[in-house]
């Protein structure tokens, strides 16, 4: 059974490299904004769908202009992917409207990122060093082992609102799926101070990261939000305060990490209730709460 397994490790590119992927990231914001428009005006004219087939051949022609010659400087199958990400953003919408219709990529909101496929070895992981298009060799932390009969299939490289640098590479692997008579049984339920309680009444002792932080970080963003937009001060400001949300979401998913894999290496099978956490969030004020739980 082919299966797929994604390895997430931090790169350092160098200043020549950061301006090329500041410039591949607002490519692809401007390609997905400019045919998410298009689409929108064309359905609400004659209710007709612009296909990927046709948005790529306009795209095409685009980059021949004098006016979006500067496409030609990013990645075109990054270009590509977000075209299709958006029309799989529209399907996914009239298949399950509950997930919502597709939104405008803000510079300052969203977070920098784009994806791009493997064709013809274009992208390589050797020796502390990934191969990008366009990009080159770009300094890799490999903190993992990669087996070797792994196939590289993407990339995903994104940008925090810190600024780091982060390669989400995707692999194709053959997966032998072995069967085991299921001996050891745990049974989770929610609970909002301490994560959960097993059906042994064990509770994780949940540090709650984001409550022990929450008034550093008011604090901080009171600071940012009374300094003057556009100045240097304010870039450093806006830097701590995303830096302390970093720590707070590193030390929740390396918390999360860790209860889940000892529960996964002492029990055969887990049962959970089914919860719409999202909703719960949203009703008698336990926003925070929920969120802070990272379930």
């Amino acid at each position: 059974m082919v299966a797929n397994r994604a390895y997430k490790f931090r790169i350092y590119p160098n200043d020549e490299q950061k301006i090329l992927f500041a410039k591949t990231f607002g490519c692809v914001r401007m390609v997905y904004n400019h045919w998410l428009d298009r689409k929108i005006r064309q359905y609400e004219e004659n209710k007709t769908n612009v296909t990927y087939t046709i948005c790529a051949k306009e795209m095409a022609a685009m980059k021949k202009t004098e006016e979006y010659r500067f496409l030609k400087e990013a990645d075109s199958i990054a270009l590509q992917q977000a075209l299709r990400h958006l029309d799989t953003a529209f399907q996914n919408f009239f298949k399950q409207p509950k997930t919502g219709f597709p939104r405008f990529k803000s510079k300052k909101r969203n977070k920098n990122s784009y994806s791009t496929v493997c064709i013809n070895g274009n992208i390589t992981l050797f020796n502390g060093y990934l191969k990008l298009p366009k990009i080159g060799q770009v300094r890799l932390k490999q903190h993992r082992f990669v087996p070797s009969e792994y196939r590289l299939k993407s990339v995903t490289v994104s940008q925090t609102p810190s600024g780091k640098y982060y390669a989400s590479i995707l692999f194709e692997y053959e997966d032998q799926v072995q069967e085991k008579e299921l001996q050891k049984f745990l049974g989770l339920d929610f609970s909002m101070h301490e994560l959960y309680r097993d059906s042994n009444g064990k509770e994780p002792a949940y540090p709650r990261y984001y409550r022990n932080t929450e008034k550093k970080l008011a604090r901080g963003q009171r600071k940012l939000s009374k300094m003057q937009k556009g100045s240097n001060n304010r870039n450093k400001q806006r830097l701590k305060v995303a830096k302390l949300h970093e720590k707070v979401s590193n030390q929740r998913k390396d918390f999360l990490h860790k209860q889940s894999r000892q529960i996964a290496n002492d029990y055969d099978c887990v049962c959970i209730e089914d919860l719409d956490m999202k909703a719960m969030s949203r009703s008698l004020n336990f926003g925070k709460s929920v969120s802070d739980n990272g379930w």
